[in-house]
């Protein structure tokens, strides 16, 4: 059992018709200044490094190379920002995983920095998605981004991650933990989306909540998605 929230076949088809549009990279960003300014609704996913963030992206987005893959953790370093949907009408964005990075102390905290600033002080960002690795769940950097996001009343939604990997006893005892956590925190959402970018598990009712989300704006906190 998981706490993927059901979607209605019209939801999954709106998800499935958003990410057929063309995706494409803009622009990466590495300070708070040159951010975009042509007000598009922004959706950021976060997480630690090694998380399968990429694969993820990739996954959506149905592009092999359209988010860089690493086998180094750490890789992406900016905050890369992309066009999504049929008239580019909103950007997603791809954030530098936080944690391990194989860099200079100083550029991770550079990195640091710039997540930080941008989740508490951006007003296009309508969305968080906080992608927890189904492994080991939430980590002290996880509760850091979280933390920055409820200071700053700004919705986030947890996503497992690699969710093929573990048993399906070891998967249901993350997600209730996950969930209780959660359940404390003002600013998040209350429904986990689980995926698999290797199996596809959760990928159409990833790009359901995106999409009405776009389309509806930010759901109030507490509701599940009609």
């Amino acid at each position: 059992m998981t706490d993927t929230p059901e979607f209605s076949p019209e939801d999954i088809e709106r998800g499935a018709k958003l990410f057929k549009a063309p995706c494409e990279f803009v622009k990466g960003v590495v300070s708070i200044e040159t951010l975009p300014d042509d007000g598009r609704p922004e959706m950021a996913f976060a997480g630690r490094s090694n998380v399968g963030k990429s694969s993820l992206i990739n996954a959506l987005t149905g592009r092999k190379t359209l988010a860089r893959i690493s086998v180094t953790p750490g890789r992406t370093r900016e905050l890369n920002f992309f066009t999504l949907g049929p008239e580019a009408e909103y950007y997603l964005v791809d954030m530098p995983g936080y944690g391990y990075a194989r860099a200079p102390k100083s550029a991770i905290e550079g990195w640091t920095q710039l997540i930080t600033d941008y989740l508490r002080g951006r007003r296009e960002l309508k969305r968080a998605f906080v992608l927890i690795d189904a492994r080991h769940g939430i980590k002290p950097n996880d509760r850091e981004t979280m933390t920055a996001l409820d200071e700053a009343a700004v919705s986030y939604q947890a996503v497992l991650t690699k969710a093929d990997k573990p048993k399906q006893s070891e998967l249901d005892a993350v997600l209730a933990k996950t969930a209780e956590e959660l359940a404390k925190r003002p600013a998040a959402y209350p429904q986990i989306l689980v995926t698999s970018a290797r199996t596809g598990m959760g990928i159409p009712e990833l790009r359901a909540a995106i999409a009405i989300l776009g389309a509806n704006g930010v759901v109030p906190l507490g509701q599940a998605p009609v």
